[in-house]
């Protein structure tokens, strides 16, 4: 009888996995959605350096105190411009992913490691990532969640006074205030995604890669 269950477990999982290996003919889908989404994100990004160069050289040398300012100001730019345009139609994609995960990994780490993980603080500990921690008795995990505690405080007070001398509706009618916490969530995403585009490539028969690949590659390896 348990071998005749094991069977038809075994024979069950196996037609599922089966339908779901069906799907693999959209498999092109997946890295054009990350393609698609990153795409105008690193534009914006180097737009905005171009717009404040500058800025950000003076930002980069004073704020964050990097070597050669200018240099380092000049390829976050250009990694970013170009790169969100070599995304957008899949050229070059899995080289274009190295720059870009270089410049999140800097951006973490010079900008938004002293903030923690979020992006935007939370204002409820007991979603805090650090909460399971916090009962653990770690005190690092601990004083994030007297952070989250304090976020609440301030987000209440502010809430308040625009309440009674604000048009509260007006002002929050676009979506709710928040604290801005500038942690690693956002550049720690971008990351995850460009490097699922690092191993897999720009995709099917929406990128360029897949096209020079048919007509040069696939040509090459016949030889």
């Amino acid at each position: 009888m348990k071998a005749s269950l094991n069977s038809c477990l075994i024979h069950f999982s196996n037609h599922v996995h089966d339908v779901l290996n069906k799907f693999r003919a959209l498999d092109f889908l997946g890295p054009l959605a990350l393609r698609l989404y990153l795409a105008p994100i690193f534009l914006v990004f180097g737009w905005k350096k171009v717009e404040g160069f500058d800025g950000i050289v003076q930002w980069f040398d004073s704020g964050l105190e990097l070597p050669f300012p200018w240099v380092m100001a000049f390829l976050a730019t250009a990694a970013e411009l170009i790169g969100g345009v070599m995304l957008l139609i899949g050229f070059a994609t899995r080289y274009i992913a190295i720059p870009l995960m270089i410049t999140m990994i800097v951006a973490m780490g010079t900008v938004h490691a002293q903030h923690g993980w979020y992006a935007v603080a939370p204002t409820s500990a007991s979603e805090h990532i650090a909460a399971p921690l916090a009962a653990l008795g770690l005190e690092s995990a601990q004083q994030a969640l007297e952070d989250t505690k304090a976020v609440a405080e301030r987000q209440d007070r502010a809430r308040s006074l625009l309440r009674e001398h604000g048009h509260y509706e007006w002002l929050s009618e676009k979506g709710s205030f928040v604290v801005l916490n500038n942690g690693i969530e956002f550049s720690a995403t971008y990351f995850i995604m460009l490097l699922m585009l690092f191993f897999y490539g720009g995709g099917r028969w929406f990128s360029v890669d897949y096209w020079l690949h048919r007509r040069f590659r696939d040509v090459q390896e016949a030889a």
